[in-house]
């Protein structure tokens, strides 16, 4: 069965073709036959009721120059679409929180992947939080004096932004850092948020494991090994991507957290390991998958289309 699938995303001009998940999952969408649309958060509209996008039909192919094509702007109601994927990149602010309340609007008659009102009730650092058994201590908190007690408590600590994404202002605190108050006064003039603040694990010299999941199930996993002298991982921080094979611990912990993501209707999620603890849950917008797909000869968007579709009543 063929389905209009409007995709919620960034402008192209902001997409690196060549790691971009959400061109990865775009092409499989076209190679099934679904008629794609496209158009950025800021053109979602509610007006008498009803949530209109104004949207522009997409032809997308493999490649990496003249790779997509845009018909002309229509506005049309989101609730003619059968799925929307929402797929804009964070920071998780207001403005990603109020796309989640309209498109919470027409969910689930137009299903929207990920469930927008999980993704609301979910941020990457507070969703992982359900699982203290399963992290490094951790504490989240605006009050310096909770810090600073924390601090004490385990000495050497990761400290950062609570609603930041992509390693952005990541800081590794130690025992003997002079810094750690002028630390605390740049994060309370940039943030307006509380910060989280963890016990460093040293086995993230050897690497950061994003997993992916999907409809709860491992599908498969990459090692994100930081620069020399760095404690960030992420890829858009200068990590690299390398094979990795999931452990009996990070089997363990998706089989735990597995049947959360899923009860949620949080389809295609990314798990952050380092060495036996989880640190995040990345279910707004997760990538990975053509780092993951490329070092383990896998094509998991097949996976992510093939539960989509089971959703929408399509077995194949």
């Amino acid at each position: 069965m063929t389905y209009s699938v409007a995709i919620q995303m960034d402008p192209f001009d902001k997409i690196n073709v060549d790691s971009d998940s959400t061109i990865v999952l775009a092409l499989e969408a076209a190679r099934r036959g679904h008629r794609l649309y496209y158009y950025q958060p800021r053109q979602l509209s509610l007006e008498n009721g009803i949530v209109y996008a104004r949207i522009r039909s997409l032809a997308i192919r493999p490649g990496k120059q003249d790779y997509y094509t845009l018909g002309e702007e229509e506005k049309i109601p989101l609730a003619e679409m059968d799925i929307v994927l929402m797929r804009q990149d964070p920071p998780f602010d207001m403005h990603y929180m109020t796309a989640t309340y309209l498109l919470e609007r027409v969910h689930p008659q137009t299903l929207v992947v990920n469930n927008p009102a999980e993704v609301r009730n979910c941020p990457e650092k507070l969703l992982v939080c359900h699982f203290p058994e399963l992290m490094p201590p951790t504490l989240i908190t605006e009050d310096r004096k909770e810090i600073t007690r924390f601090r004490q408590e385990h000495k050497n600590i990761i400290l950062k932004p609570l609603y930041a994404h992509g390693g952005r202002d990541v800081f590794h605190i130690k025992q003997d850092d002079d810094n750690f108050p002028a630390t605390l006064d740049v994060f309370e003039k940039l943030y307006h948020c509380p910060l989280i603040a963890q016990a460093y694990v040293p086995e993230i010299t050897q690497g950061d494991k994003r997993i992916i999941l999907v409809d709860g199930e491992a599908k498969g996993a990459l090692n994100r090994i930081p620069p020399a002298g760095q404690i960030r991982s992420n890829l858009v921080a200068g990590g690299t991507a390398h094979f990795t094979t999931l452990s009996e611990r990070d089997l363990e912990i998706a089989a735990i957290i597995g049947p959360e993501l899923k009860k949620r209707g949080l389809i295609f999620a990314g798990i952050d390991v380092i060495g036996p603890y989880i640190t995040e849950i990345n279910v707004t917008s997760p990538t990975g998958l053509p780092s993951v797909n490329r070092l383990n000869n896998l094509c998991v968007e097949r996976d992510i289309w093939d539960v989509i579709e089971s959703k929408k009543g399509v077995v194949r």
